[in-house]
């Protein structure tokens, strides 16, 4: 079974708008992990406009099942991450006023740093994620860098998914054949929901983890979090 992480950035950003503690972030990751979920992520950004440094520091200790950070790598993120030893750090190539990750390495471009990094990661026993696309030769530059898995941007699936789904989990498919022979596990996330989540789980062979935050959260609105999250590790549990 693909597991399933959750991102709790949005449920940051709602705490952020009015100040204060409510809704508590601690609370609902411990509640998610109650819920069944087999991971939670957080991705702090520089401006702190949802999770906080604080907020990392303070779920290290609370979070029993696999904690990923995922983030740009830069000088303050790389110090956080070796601090707080997480399960997986997940590297994205967000500038940091990028209001969401829209684009996976250009690893070809970025293999000093990426491998430099991995080495770095590794040392400290904590397993590496790439972001990355479904393009052949970027998939074999990351594998180069040692990275352990990667996680395929599936935002261009989400988007063509209405008009044609078997031609939008296509090259994921491929991708994921690819990442798997080059020995790297292979993740994925980004634009993922409730009405397509279950097709690509079914199709993505090798799939280990998906991270999800801006749907579930949304749809925890409507449906409450416990029935969300199950609903979620329904469309992960589809035969393949």
């Amino acid at each position: 079974m693909t597991n399933l992480s959750v991102n709790i950035n949005k449920v940051a950003t709602i705490r952020n708008a009015r100040g204060g503690n409510m809704p508590d972030l601690l609370k609902v990751a411990a509640d998610c992990e109650s819920f069944g979920v087999q991971g939670i992520t957080v991705h702090p950004r520089p401006d702190e406009r949802h999770v906080r440094y604080a907020d990392v520091y303070a779920l290290k200790p609370l979070v029993k099942t696999e904690f990923n950070i995922e983030g740009y790598p830069s000088d303050s993120f790389v110090d956080l991450v070796v601090k707080v030893k997480p399960t997986q750090v997940t590297l994205v190539p967000d500038a940091p006023d990028a209001i969401t990750s829209n684009a996976g390495w250009d690893v070809k471009n970025h293999f000093d740093r990426l491998s430099e990094l991995v080495d770095i990661f590794r040392e400290k026993g904590i397993r590496t994620s790439l972001f990355i696309g479904t393009d052949a030769e970027q998939i074999e530059w990351a594998a180069k860098t040692g990275t352990d898995r990667v996680e395929l941007y599936t935002e261009p699936y989400a988007t063509l998914y209405s008009t044609g789904k078997e031609q939008a989990v296509a090259p994921f498919v491929e991708a994921a054949r690819v990442a798997k022979n080059l020995g790297m596990g292979v993740n994925a996330g980004h634009d993922l929901s409730l009405e397509n989540l279950a097709w690509f789980s079914r199709h993505i062979p090798f799939l280990e983890e998906v991270s999800i935050g801006h749907a579930l959260i949304c749809d925890a609105l409507y449906y409450g979090l416990e029935k969300t999250i199950s609903l979620y590790k329904a469309c992960l549990e589809v035969k393949k």
